[in-house]
């Protein structure tokens, strides 16, 4: 019997940007299911019962929540495609500590850049740049986090470069200016087919935001 594959997701989500490229890059085929997080579906719902939030990964009707755990599982169930993750165990908990620096620093102070004002959002702008340096340095002068093999940090992080046209224009600054090794990097990811199929125009999410702070009240 095949894998009956589903993923709920919403096309600007860098945290489902992970899953879709992780997908890909396992050559799973998958029926992605676009949500309206303003009127969430009863199988979003039921699937996602705690944070009820985006992305959910459905495996033969079995739900899988939170992007770096689908991302793990993804590389458990389809193992003899290109591994995400090391097989060195210091090399993967290395791994999963950059994965999990990267959840709990770069959305916070991105969503400053374009949700705040004042000194709340030179703050958050601050803190992002210093955020990427830190992670410019973590990559050093490596093709990818991982040395020569695309995989679990760059899946992490390259759904944020989406968006890096919409902190450049709500934040005046210039990425590229400030951590110009991290953005060659990125456009080495773009490369990849599994990369260029799931991440949006950047364009596209530039237009997205005005829309998107006005859905959540902030002016």
């Amino acid at each position: 019997m095949a894998d009956e594959v589903i993923l709920l997701d919403f096309w600007p989500s860098m945290f489902g940007m992970r899953t879709r490229i992780a997908l890909e890059e396992k050559n799973v085929i998958f029926d992605y299911r676009e949500q309206d997080l303003w009127n969430k579906s009863p199988i979003l719902l039921e699937m996602n019962l705690v944070h009820k939030k985006i992305p959910v990964l459905i495996h033969n009707g079995k739900p899988v929540c939170e992007s770096l755990i689908q991302m793990e599982y993804i590389d458990e169930v389809w193992p003899s495609k290109t591994p995400l993750l090391p097989s060195d165990p210091y090399q993967r908990a290395h791994a999963k500590f950059w994965g999990d620096f990267i959840d709990k620093k770069v959305y916070g102070s991105a969503r400053l850049i374009w949700g705040a004002k004042g000194e709340e959002h030179e703050a958050g702008k601050k803190e992002f740049i210093e955020i990427h340096k830190t992670l410019e340095s973590e990559l050093g002068d490596k093709t990818y986090f991982g040395g020569e093999t695309f995989g679990y940090v760059d899946i992490a992080l390259i759904g944020f470069y989406s968006w890096f046209e919409a902190y450049e224009k709500f934040g005046n600054f210039s990425i590229e200016v400030e951590c110009p090794k991290l953005i060659a990097w990125t456009k080495r990811c773009v490369k990849r087919e599994s990369v260029a199929k799931s991440l949006p125009d950047s364009e596209k999410i530039t237009k997205f935001v005005p829309e998107l702070k006005e859905k959540l009240g902030i002016k």
